[in-house]
């Protein structure tokens, strides 16, 4: 059978064939670089950064939820709120007021409509992942294989501490099945998955790109060591390693399973970013390690004593001038004007999303922790897509 690269080499060599034989002038491309490392398993191939998924059954279901995702987050979410703004009207409130949540929540959880739109969004990410997890499942033995002959190789290092997890983190966030720290191949299934999140927008990688590119970095420029806090599947840990060719970049996640994929891939894509399985409160580094240190969508799943020890714990191993950079939902504990549809999708996600922490993340006041730990904090900035960029500079 020809593998996708032979038949690669073969069409190259047809095209030069007539290109000599007919006079063109223009040159023929050259065959796409090598992404194979030893042991690599890739039954279809890639699409530019993203390694086809294996089977073009599972693909092709993984396109029919992305479109089914994009319709629930538009038309029936447009439905939804359209009710939510009747039931008001019904209750005698107006439509734009700020209303405590147990009186939202109150006012909706019953409600078929917004409940119908509720549903269909959580059984399309509930399809998601089980059909990823299925697979990789059925086929563990030769995707074990697969990472555990990435795991010595480079360009980057792998670190794993199996055990260190603490209680909170072994929750199924996102209902994943098995969470982060649960499934040994977590990071397969939040990969995959989270493609579905962006609308099937981020397969290139698009949005983390979008996000490395808004790293504020220290006022003297000097940027030699780059640190991300939770780091996930590594996709913006890798895409800030292409913004600083020429800095040490890390990504730390309490789940060995997401590190080990994140190092799987950076190798596949052949850039040099290290990974290690440790937690954001206790990092293990050396005090003014980093010149800067990020974040993204990680604040909410954390507890508020958590989300409190991580800040003081990015101070600490800033240098004087370093950045931090926390791109997440929102910065302030107190949030004034926020309607009451989207208030309850806080609730909703909070109880049937399994965003556990989601709730104490609506307390935490992470502009005022920065500045009680040392940080100078900047004004906030809505950032790419929904996201509130904030930035805290570790003073002299």
């Amino acid at each position: 059978m020809l593998d996708r690269r032979a038949i690669m080499t073969a069409t190259t060599a047809l095209a030069g064939f007539f290109a000599s034989a007919f006079g063109a002038k223009t040159a023929v491309a050259a065959p796409a670089p090598e992404r194979l490392f030893k042991g690599d398993v890739e039954n279809r191939g890639s699409d530019g950064r993203l390694e086809r998924l294996p089977t073009l059954d599972l693909e092709s279901g993984q396109d029919f939820l992305t479109g089914f995702r994009v319709k629930v987050n538009g038309d029936f979410s447009r439905i939804a709120l359209r009710r939510s703004r009747k039931v008001l009207e019904d209750a005698g409130l107006d439509r734009y007021g700020d209303y405590p949540m147990a009186q939202v929540v109150k006012l909706f959880e019953n409600d078929p409509v917004i409940g119908t739109n509720t549903r269909l969004w959580l059984s399309s990410q509930q399809l998601t992942w089980k059909a990823i997890q299925d697979y990789f499942h059925d086929n563990a033995e030769k995707y074990i294989a697969e990472m555990e002959a990435a795991d010595e190789q480079g360009p980057g290092t792998l670190e794993l501490n199996p055990g260190i997890e603490p209680e909170y983190t072994k929750h199924e966030i996102h209902i994943q099945p098995g969470g982060y720290v649960g499934d040994e191949f977590a990071g397969h299934i939040y990969h995959y998955g989270t493609n579905m999140f962006f609308d099937g927008k981020n397969n290139q990688d698009e949005g983390h790109i979008a996000h490395a590119a808004t790293i504020n970095v220290p006022e003297d420029g000097k940027v030699n060591r780059i640190l991300e806090l939770g780091s996930g599947s590594g996709q913006l840990t890798v895409a800030t390693k292409e913004r600083f060719p020429d800095a040490e970049v890390w990504g730390i996640d309490v789940g060995g399973p997401m590190v080990r994929y994140s190092h799987m891939r950076a190798v596949d894509l052949g850039v040099d970013v290290n990974f290690a399985q440790r937690l954001s409160e206790d990092t293990k580094f050396p005090d003014n390690h980093f010149d800067v240190v990020f974040s993204h969508l990680f604040f909410h799943e954390l507890t508020k004593e958590a989300s409190e020890k991580t800040i003081a714990e990015a101070h600490r191993i800033l240098r004087p001038g370093g950045v931090f950079f926390p791109i997440d939902l929102w910065s302030r504990a107190e949030r004034p004007g926020v309607q009451a549809h989207q208030k309850y999708s806080y609730w909703w996600n909070h109880r049937w999303n399994d965003e556990v922490w989601f709730m104490e993340y609506a307390e935490l006041d992470l502009e005022g922790t920065m500045a009680k730990v040392g940080f100078d904090v900047n004004e906030r900035v809505r950032g790419k897509r929904f996201f509130e960029d904030l930035t805290g500079t570790k003073k002299a």
